[in-house]
């Protein structure tokens, strides 16, 4: 007698196997539904209007699905606890799936209800993050909570201004996501970046310098606070080029030039770079030197695009018992995100009175990096570990 549970299957082992999966297949999806509606080819009724589902279903889609396969795996290492599996991981993944659906059925759904599926799925993660937290007593993990509860209070200001609930809140509660994910890969980049180079690299002792780490942060901080106060000109442009420096100094300590030869870091750092070049030009567009538009997407396509997918190409071989080696087809796939990412964010600049086509090739860039993703590690997340361990 067969007594394994339906949702007992590799995929659903292990948070970060379910959530890459769907942030891989749904990086691929939302652009092209994206590109449809923004060349009229495709005509839906959606709760959001059509520049608001593109940039909610990219932040609170795609990215939110990144954060929670890899909180849900990470915190499970760093407390020793159990986080949720099998059905319980599916009943989660299921949430974040209707979140994605239910605005196409705005004409038969009430708005609250849309507004309450998408609205629940943050505070949800914490709920099953915060159990492991407390039950291990790991104080730094509250951290990452807190990061979600404000995520989404931004998501929230988003979903009562469509409701007209509120005034005039969506854009702020999108500056306050974007804001959130950036803070959050800083945060995470002094935990895994040094430690990603020190086993990427034999002999190398990448330097950790708590203050840099701090001040990174909290320049950062400072820099979102002012955009979303929507203060302008010498101060946001001093807090910018404060950031720039702080993050410069701070990537220094871990960088050698060995990573290079390493797809796997040489992502990461590159990713890295597009964040200090948002700041940078985040310095320039508090002067209208450049469009705020353009450090925007340099830090959403550059910074949170090109990171995620190097991370979840790391934390997929390394929670899955595999060589911690990219291969040829998955190198091509970093750099044609990241390729992407110099035609949208510096295309615009050079050669405006061609900005569809701009967006069509980056477009298209994105989507051949995502599909190189989907089809090499579809396999490796939906199988079981190569050495025989659980997860």
């Amino acid at each position: 007698m067969n007594d394994k549970k339906p949702f007992d299957i590799p995929l659903f082992a292990l948070g970060f196997r379910t959530f890459f999966a769907l942030a891989g297949l749904s990086a691929l999806v939302l652009l092209i539904i994206w590109r449809s509606l923004y060349d009229g080819s495709l005509v839906v009724d959606n709760y959001f209007a059509k520049n608001d589902w593109h940039a909610h279903e990219m932040l609170l889609g795609y990215t939110v699905a990144v954060i929670a396969g890899f909180l849900l795996t990470a915190v499970r290492n760093w407390t020793g606890q159990a986080t949720v599996t099998g059905a319980n991981l599916a009943g989660l993944a299921l949430l974040w799936v209707y979140g994605r659906i239910l605005p196409f059925y705005s004409e038969l759904l009430p708005d609250e209800l849309i507004a309450l599926v998408d609205f629940a799925f943050l505070p949800v993660l914490a709920g099953c993050l915060i159990k492991p937290i407390m039950a291990a007593q790991y104080t730094r993990g509250y951290v990452f909570i807190g990061m979600l509860a404000l995520m989404a209070l931004g998501n929230g200001m988003i979903h009562t201004d469509i409701l007209q609930w509120t005034d005039n809140t969506a854009w702020t509660g999108f500056q306050i996501v974007i804001a959130l994910i950036i803070v959050m890969i800083l945060v995470i980049a002094g935990r895994v970046f040094p430690f990603f180079t020190e086993k990427g690299l034999t002999g190398v002792l990448p330097i950790r310098n708590p203050l840099l780490d701090g001040l990174a942060v909290a320049s950062a901080l400072l820099v979102f606070a002012l955009s979303i106060m929507q203060v302008t000109g010498l101060f946001l442009a001093l807090a910018a080029s404060f950031a720039v420096v702080v993050n410069i100094l701070r990537v220094n300590n871990w960088f050698v030039f060995r990573i290079w030869f390493v797809p796997l870091l040489w992502v990461l750092y590159i990713g890295y770079a597009w964040i200090i070049i948002g700041f940078l030009l985040t310095a320039l567009s508090a002067y209208q030197i450049v469009p705020a538009t353009i450090a925007l997407h340099a830090f959403t396509m550059g910074g949170i695009g090109v990171i995620t997918l190097g991370m979840m190409a790391r934390v997929s071989l390394g929670h899955t018992g595999r060589i911690l080696k990219a291969s040829q087809a998955m190198a091509i796939a970093f750099a044609l995100i990241n390729l992407g990412a110099l035609v949208r964010v510096f295309a615009p600049m050079l050669v405006p009175y061609w900005y569809a086509d701009i967006i069509y090739a980056s477009t298209i860039l994105w989507l051949a990096a995502f599909a190189l993703f989907a089809f090499i590690y579809g396999p490796v997340l939906s199988t079981a570990r190569v050495d025989g361990k659980e997860g």
